[in-house]
């Protein structure tokens, strides 16, 4: 016996509630990914995405009738069958589970989720150095924008494959008429059949998911590093490790760390001291031994040897260029494009080179996207 006339219960609350998380943890998501100061944000809600996508998987082999796997309708000659009715018959009786379009649909969003997740967790760890994998950056940093890639279109893939699946909703609402949008917020479908039933351990297990994702993502906004977000890389105490290079280099300008530059790179730059960016440096300022000293202290830091993100991209980015400044490199332009150029006239900056007016810690080594001062 159906609780209500003419349509079916087919989603129970808990499904409805995960189904919305998903929904709002991939947009939030996708939203943050832009932006290189929300890094921290976008992987709490990415492991929100993360959760749900294992929970659906899961729920696919123990879940409801409606909600299994084996109830799906994957044939290609079902899924012909379904566009076919649905331009002959604008009052076809729809089906009160998933019909050919939608089972296509949850298993094609699962693959791609379920990519978009790994690739996410294992770039977290190669690139940023960062997380459950961070181990990996040492061997694996190579990978990064192979990984980058990966992560980046699937989930392109993802956000379009939404907007089908937000317009196949649209279409029937609006034309067949069979009130569709509502169907994951009330739970029910109007159609026939048999109103979905749910055990008391299931929606232990989903409600109990639904606090694990919760609880995760405040877990992780909580506070700057935890055992999911603890980084590899941090501060490096130049002063202690090299004093003459803190202290020459640091007695003009704020230092800048040796990875952010190749070998003859800062060959190029000690090597023409007389016309440092416009300064003459003598003998008089820094000794011959100084600077040989502060030379293979810089080409033994160098971007070759240096397994960071930074480093990694400048390197690919460069191609068999070696320019004297950062800020001529085309990985540093291509981060910082969509600052206009007035920002680097603003009193606190006043010139491109001033990295540490925007960058916390930038003097010590430390270009975490958590301490980027100034959002544009």
């Amino acid at each position: 016996m159906n609780k209500k006339d003419g349509y079916v219960f087919v989603w129970p609350i808990g499904t409805r509630i995960i189904h919305w998380m998903m929904v709002l943890s991939f947009t939030t998501a996708f939203i943050t990914s832009f932006y290189e100061y929300l890094l921290h944000d976008h992987v709490a809600f990415g492991f929100i995405f993360l959760i749900i996508i294992i929970y659906r998987i899961i729920w696919g082999f123990i879940g409801p009738d409606y909600a299994k796997f084996k109830t799906f309708k994957l044939k290609p000659s079902q899924l012909k069958h379904y566009f076919v009715e649905k331009i002959q018959n604008r009052w076809r009786k729809i089906p009160a589970g998933h019909n050919a379009a939608s089972s296509w649909f949850t298993v094609w969003a699962l693959t791609v989720g379920t990519v978009i997740v790994i690739s996410g967790l294992l770039l977290y760890g190669i690139q940023e150095g960062k997380g459950l994998f961070r181990f990996l950056n040492d061997d694996y940093s190579q990978y990064m924008i192979l990984l980058g890639y990966i992560h980046k279109y699937a989930s392109y893939l993802f956000a379009a494959w939404a907007v089908i699946h937000i317009a196949g909703v649209m279409v029937e609402q609006f034309w067949h008429k069979t009130n569709m949008v509502f169907a994951m917020i009330t739970g029910y479908k109007k159609t026939d059949g048999k109103d979905t039933k749910v055990k008391p351990y299931l929606s232990f297990f989903a409600y109990s998911i639904i606090l694990i994702a919760i609880g995760t993502y405040f877990f992780i906004v909580s506070s700057n590093y935890n055992f999911l977000t603890i980084q590899k890389y941090t501060n490096i105490n130049y002063k202690e490790i090299k004093p003459v290079f803190y202290n020459e280099c640091g007695d003009c300008h704020k230092i800048y760390p040796p990875y952010l530059l190749p070998k003859k790179s800062w060959t190029r730059i000690m090597g023409a001291l007389d016309n440092h960016f416009g300064e003459e440096l003598t003998e008089a300022n820094i000794s011959k031994s100084q600077q040989s000293s502060i030379l293979e202290f810089l080409v033994a830091n160098s971007a070759e040897t240096s397994k960071r993100e930074a480093s990694v991209k400048i390197m690919y980015s460069l191609g068999i260029r070696r320019p004297k400044a950062i800020t001529k490199t085309p990985y540093w332009r291509e981060t910082h494009k969509h600052i206009p150029l007035s920002v680097y006239k603003e009193k606190k900056i006043k010139d491109k080179s001033n990295c540490i007016a925007c960058h916390k810690d930038f003097d010590q080594g430390n270009l975490d996207d958590m301490n980027i001062l100034y959002q544009r």
